[in-house]
């Protein structure tokens, strides 16, 4: 937050715990910059083969990114490339979600679509999509048959990942599908709303020229603009 803002947060709560008053600081209205910030955690999920990346209340993460934007698409897109992970701009996406997401799932299908993906989904995410108008070809799960998604992912046929699990119920071939992902540098996406901020950044890296901005510029446009260095815009 203190990044995206330009204001160092923690110093200003010390000089607040240490008697200092918002006021004195200069520091008394909410800032609003002119530009999304998304901030990615960075997990080394490649150095640890055979690992899942569901997360779980341990802490894993060994840093974390911030993607810049005046486009929430290309911000977050941006957060996804600095942590390791390069989000397709076509190609084929393979989608497998539990039962609780299928009645979300038209929305990203139908966009994922227009912007000229093909979709490869197992059994019964492919016949939510059918549901919903939308074309996928439908393929084995792990133990199906062969060739089976891993198959897929394997052989590069795959480009991008939606698998919605469940939880730590979750079976064999979901957790044999992330980890062949990440083994092959396939961008995993584990939760609908990242799979819909997905969306958003794929169509911004299409359609969008890609914008690169020093951090200390965006800070100095925010004062200038505000007029105050200690008040938002």
């Amino acid at each position: 937050m203190s990044k995206a803002i330009g204001f160092p947060l923690a110093k200003l709560a010390a000089k607040v715990m240490a008697g200092k008053t918002l006021k004195q600081l200069s520091f008394t209205q909410e800032i609003w910059p002119r530009y999304w910030a998304v901030k990615e955690s960075v997990f080394p999920f490649n150095r640890f083969h055979g690992q899942d990346i569901l997360l779980s209340p341990e802490m894993r993460s060994t840093g974390e990114v911030m993607g810049i934007s005046t486009s929430y698409g290309q911000a977050f897109a941006k957060a996804q490339l600095a942590a390791g992970q390069k989000l397709p701009s076509s190609g084929t996406v393979f989608i497998s979600v539990n039962d609780r997401d299928k009645r979300q799932l038209g929305t990203i299908g139908k966009e994922l679509v227009s912007l000229g993906f093909k979709i490869v989904a197992t059994r019964g995410t492919a016949s939510a999509l059918h549901a919903t108008g939308v074309p996928c070809e439908e393929v084995y799960k792990v133990n199906e048959g062969r060739p089976n998604i891993v198959d897929l992912i394997k052989t590069s046929k795959v480009h991008l990942v939606i698998n919605t699990p469940l939880g730590r119920e979750s079976f064999y071939d979901e957790k044999s599908i992330r980890r062949a992902a990440i083994r092959y540098n396939i961008p995993c996406i584990t939760t609908l709303s990242a799979a819909h901020a997905a969306v958003r950044g794929i169509h911004a890296l299409i359609e969008l020229k890609r914008e690169v901005s020093c951090l200390q510029d965006l800070h100095s446009s925010r004062v200038a603009a505000s007029g105050n260095p200690g008040t938002g815009d």
